[in-house]
């Protein structure tokens, strides 16, 4: 029989903090600190193999049973309390705990143990009758709630009907009898929903809160959360029994939540909130508004000490923030919880900086504790400080961030409209778990109730996600789908902007400005790029995008899309000419039109990107996109037709129809494009190699460093790139004999195609280097169209494991990324300094820049606002393959 529960008490735990993935983040946290003699209310862990066995087995492991009753045992003589005994009950929680902290995903239970004779004995005990009864009333709501499944709400509801009828506004003013009232009311209500009594038996509440806990794995918001932070469906939970200490039995006692550090901008301070007379749920729920830590300094004077240096203790053994939960009992401090706290993305990377420069941890470590991901989170928009604003109210300023959309009140409706493209900010009174999935899809968060460390708080934070917690001024009518503030009234629709950093709830859409990044950003990042040997390069096709892209960090462009030039205001008729023309003369003069405009878009982006290589992709798709829609112009026509108008406007209009029709294909992009079009029309790509070499010649003459590289797209043989070769080679050498000027240049191909990767031994001896056109080659790998299948059924296939991640957002490693690997192996066999490189949106992905950095690549390039992303991911492979 193997092991299944362990014990923990202060100075006597048989679990340590390494034991997370059998006990739990919260049990093995739970058992380090009574190891190191923090007060830790007695109880015992249920590991998470038994979650995974009852999960699959649906009954429990043998010897289960005993084990939790000999730790009872040892609970009780800890205590010198009984479980169930009418004079002297213990009574205990019942609270989740994965190897990964997800807050409130699952389900726990307080005061289990309680009935209509143990409560009698709880009052003989504490002589409160009146905090007695109110943890009655709490175990009856949160057990029909959490092991019942009765909606919360109905609970809820009868409590406010009964502070209406008593004229109370708070919970608290409830007297004895009210909540002797209340307990029969709730009862009443479990019958009748779910047609039996609430469970007196002290025993039956403890075994089906602890199934209701085990099973609160696989809810709804469990899994939810688990998809969108990756985490494994396959750990379990632990099941944590614990000794209940109430911070309910008068002024002298109290519960609260809170970090060693800021948890939003990192400053080493001591920062949360409490509330005195209350239990847990009451400070993150958000029913009371609570306190800031610091209060407690001058209410509490001893206890604030001991935590304080408590506290401290903890981050010193940790070596990182700890957020940590509290509660007084009659002036004791108890420790219920520590762990590693969720900060923003600002508030990690100080943190990162300051605990390197205070000796905690070493600059390796600094950069490994940071989610490169994370980083998406400093770039974040602000409030134009120049934009006029009409301030609607102030709320706590929970996680930061600036976001502008339209109102929604429930997590459904976000979804949906989310789902339709549109920008939303759900409104709630407070969040609760429930409400993960429209979280998740909103630009931001505003609550009318809670606190900085409130679920809306903390999911948010968790997220990146702009949130405004606790605004109080405004009043959220769900059901209504509106919100009243200051007499004004905002409907579902209508837009308003938050300002996470200030707490602002604005009126309107206001203009919003990048961030700058300075500080401890701009010291991470110079440790990272100090290790890391891959370069990160950025897919910019405008001098702003090349700007942008500078200000990052990139080292050049590794992807300039020409195509997205040919749709300026001033081109597309040029381009419409060449397309349309009769004759190589006519398409020629068209042509020569549009050199001098793209020779002045590549001379603008090569000096933004000056002394850096800028790697130009030729023109790469089919023809047809740059007319108008077949559709559209039978509608024209038709319109003219009916409105008869003049014949040779109609001549026109169908003229540009038969050339559609000539251009469409089946499947554009397996057709005619890329350099099948560069082959069949190549002044078309003579024209833009033209333009790039008398760019580079120009800043050349004026003294500046360039370094262009010309990129053919959609090679499949070895003979595409050699006639396209060609033709530059030729090009570039008429135009250094004219101008008198020499520079330097690759021609390379980028591999978008299987059997490019395949064959890339033979298509290396005519490129200077390869980038890998992941996008592309993911749909040709797998035959997905993107647009359709990422709209269709790819969501159904990472829901149901058919794929792990999304193809196009994370590199198939196992497939595109063995062709990489392939076309990496082979072509460098045949050219060993050949440079090799990722140009797909994969370049700034962080699992993705890995893989390309174990492949032995050059550089990754993505987007601008990606690259400090992919420069601690490239800086993290190269730590990771060093250990």
């Amino acid at each position: 029989m193997g092991r299944y529960v362990y014990f923990f008490a202060k100075n006597k735990a048989e679990g340590s903090a390494k034991m997370r993935d059998i006990l739990g983040g919260k049990g093995a946290n739970l058992a380090e600190m009574a190891n190191l003699g923090i007060p830790v209310p007695p109880g015992f862990t249920i590991s998470t193999e038994v979650c995974v066995y009852y999960t699959k087995m649906r009954k429990y492991p043998e010897g289960l049973m005993e084990e939790i009753e000999e730790n009872l045992n040892r609970v009780e003589k800890e205590t010198g309390k009984k479980f169930g005994n009418p004079e002297n009950p213990l009574l205990v929680s019942v609270r989740s705990g994965a190897r990964i902290s997800m807050p409130g995903m699952m389900d726990t239970v307080l005061n289990i143990g309680l009935n209509e004779i143990t409560v009698k004995g709880l009052i003989k005990q504490t002589e409160n009758e009146r905090f007695a009864y109110d943890a009655y009333r709490r175990l009856i709501q949160m057990f029909g709630n959490v092991v019942l499944g009765i909606d919360g709400r109905k609970f809820e509801e009868i409590i406010e009907e009964k502070k209406k009828e008593k004229g109370v506004k708070d919970d608290v003013d409830l007297e004895v009898k009210d909540l002797e009232e209340l307990l029969e009311e709730f009862k009443i209500l479990i019958k009748k929903e779910k047609h039996r009594e609430f469970p007196e038996d002290p025993y039956e509440q403890l075994n089906m809160a602890r199934d209701a806990v085990f099973a609160s794995w696989n809810n709804k918001r469990a899994i939810n959360y688990r998809r969108i932070h990756k985490i494994s469906d396959d750990w379990g939970t632990a099941v944590n029994v614990q000794t209940m200490v109430f911070g309910n039995m008068g002024n002298d006692s109290g519960t609260g939540v809170g970090f060693t550090r800021n948890p939003s901008t990192g400053e080493k301070t001591l920062y949360g909130e409490y509330l005195l007379n209350a239990q847990g749920e009451d400070v993150v729920a958000g029913i009371r508004t609570p306190k800031p830590l610091f209060e407690l300094k001058k209410e509490m004077p001893e206890v604030y000490e001991e935590l304080s240096e408590i506290t401290q203790r903890l981050e010193r053994h940790y070596r990182d923030v700890q957020d940590f939960e509290f509660t007084i009992e009659k002036g004791k401090l108890y420790f219920l919880q520590t762990r590693t706290g969720k900060r923003t993305a600002q508030a990690a990377v100080k943190i990162a900086c300051d605990m390197v420069k205070e000796g905690l941890i070493t600059r390796e470590e600094a950069l490994m504790r940071i989610e490169p991901a994370q980083l998406d989170q400093l770039l974040h928009r602000r409030i134009d400080p120049r934009a006029r604003v009409e301030v609607l109210a102030r709320g706590l300023p929970a996680s930061p961030g600036a976001a502008t959309g339209i109102i929604v009140f429930t997590p459904d409706r976000a979804v949906e409209l989310a789902n339709d493209g549109k920008k939303v900010i759900l409104v709630r009174q407070e969040t609760s778990p429930e409400d993960i999935h429209g979280m998740a899809v909103a630009q931001a968060i505003l609550t009318s109730r809670g606190g900085m460390t409130s679920h809306a708080a903390v999911v948010a934070r968790g997220m990146g996600k702009c949130c405004v917690a606790g605004c109080e001024e405004i009043k959220v009518e769900e059901k209504n789908k509106r919100l009243i503030v200051k007499g004004l009234i905002l409907r579902e629709g209508d837009f308003i902007t938050l300002d996470g950093s200030t707490g602002r709830v604005m009126k309107g859409k206001v203009p919003t400005i990048e961030p700058q990044l300075s500080g401890s950003f701009e010291e991470l990042m110079r440790w990272a790029d100090g290790i890391r040997t891959m370069g990160v390069r950025a897919n910019a096709d405008t001098p702003k995008d090349a700007r942008v892209a500078r200000q990052m960090g990139a080292e050049g462009i590794g992807l300039c899309r020409t195509e997205h030039m040919f749709f300026g205001e001033d081109r597309l008729p040029f381009v419409q000419k060449m397309i349309m023309a009769k004759n190589l003369e006519e398409r020629r003069e068209a042509v020569k039109k549009l050199e001098p405009m793209q020779k002045e878009d590549f001379k603008k982006i090569f000096g933004e990107m000056e002394g850096f290589p800028v790697i130009i992709r030729l023109l790469d798709p089919p023809l047809h996109e740059f007319l108008p829609k077949y559709e559209d112009l039978l509608l024209e026509i038709n319109k003219l037709r009916f409105e008869k108008a003049k014949e040779k406007e109609i001549e026109e209009k169908e003229k540009i129809l038969r050339r559609v029709v000539d251009l469409r294909e089946m499947n554009p992009m397996l057709g005619h494009r890329g350099c099948r079009l560069g082959i069949t029309f190549p002044e078309i790509y003579d024209m833009q190699v033209k333009a790039v070499f008398e760019a580079a010649t120009e800043l050349i003459k004026e003294g500046k460093k360039v370094y262009p590289e010309i990129m053919i797209p959609l090679v499949a043989t070895k003979e595409e790139l050699s006639i396209l070769r060609e033709r530059i080679i030729k090009i570039a050498e008429e135009i250094m004999k004219r101008e008198k000027v020499t520079f330097e240049y690759k021609i390379g191909t980028m591999i978008e195609l299987p059997r490019a990767a395949l064959c890339a031994d033979k298509i290396a001896q005519e490129a200077d280097f390869f980038s890998f056109g992941t996008n592309d080659l993911t749909q040709t790998t797998f035959g997905f169209s993107r647009d359709d299948a990422e709209g269709k059924f790819i969501p159904l296939y990472t829901e149901r494991k058919i794929l792990r991640e999304d193809p196009f957002q994370v590199l198939d490693q196992e497939g595109v990324g063995e062709l990489v690997k392939i076309g990496t192996q082979r072509g460098r066999r045949v050219k060993k300094d050949l440079e090799v490189g990722i140009c797909g949106e994969h370049g700034g992905e962080p699992s993705s820049v890995k893989f390309c950095h174990r492949v032995g690549m050059d550089y990754v390039s993505c987007s601008p606002y990606r690259v400090p992303i992919a420069r601690l991911a490239a800086a993290q492979a190269k730590l990771e393959e060093k250990r």
